[in-house]
């Protein structure tokens, strides 16, 4: 039995130290792509910033409503599942007593 435990402990540690290897690391080429000149995205950016602000404000506003509906929905459901839960609770002690 002794015998056992001496082989197998030792085959284990080693099974455990081959898995506990990290894997080859995997190289993604980055993607080329053409660059504009420094004039011409200066006054591009200058242009759209004057027009992206407020759309990007209204953006931000249509998202923070879309997040209020949701909260407003996960309230909804984590008052749902408290009525279910007292329910349960509430069964449980007349059960109990049955």
């Amino acid at each position: 039995m002794r015998e056992k435990i001496l082989f197998v402990f030792p085959l284990l540690l080693t099974l455990g130290a081959v898995s506990a290897q990290s894997p080859t690391p995997i190289v993604v080429q980055a993607a080329s792509g053409t660059t504009a000149t420094p004039a011409t995205s200066k006054s591009a950016a200058t242009a759209t910033d004057a027009h992206s602000i407020p759309d990007a404000i209204k953006l931000l506003e249509q998202i923070k409503a879309a997040n209020d509906e949701v909260l407003a929905k996960q309230k909804a459901a984590l008052e749902r599942l408290a009525e279910l839960q007292d329910a349960a609770d509430q069964l449980r002690i007349f059960a109990k007593r049955g």
